[in-house]
C-alpha cells in the first residue's frame, strides 16, 4: 500500500459535487481528509489517498480532469 497527499481545488461548477467520494468508489482508494475551506463559490481540500500505486495513478489523473487543480501536497497536515 502507498500513500500519497494531494491539494484538490475546486472551482465553483464542482464545489458541490461528491468528488471525493466518487474518487473512492471508482478506484480502489481509501480518502483521508485532513484540512479543507469550501465556501459557497470555490473550495480546496487536503487529501491522504492510500491505496496500491497504479490505482493512486489512475485516481489522480482521473481527478485532475475533474477539479481545477491536484498537486501534491506537504504540511500543512493536522498530525
Amino acid at each position: 500500500m502507498a500513500r500519497r497527499r494531494l491539494k484538490l481545488i475546486f472551482g465553483p461548477d464542482l464545489v458541490k459535487e461528491p468528488v471525493i467520494y466518487q474518487l473512492g468508489r471508482k478506484f480502489e482508494i481509501v480518502t483521508n481528509i485532513r484540512r479543507a475551506d469550501v465556501t459557497r463559490d470555490q473550495g480546496w481540500v487536503l487529501l491522504e489517498v492510500t491505496g496500491e500505486p497504479e490505482e493512486l495513478d489512475r485516481g489522480s489523473s482521473t481527478s485532475s480532469r475533474a477539479v481545477v487543480s491536484v498537486e501534491p501536497a506537504e504540511g500543512d497536515f493536522v498530525g
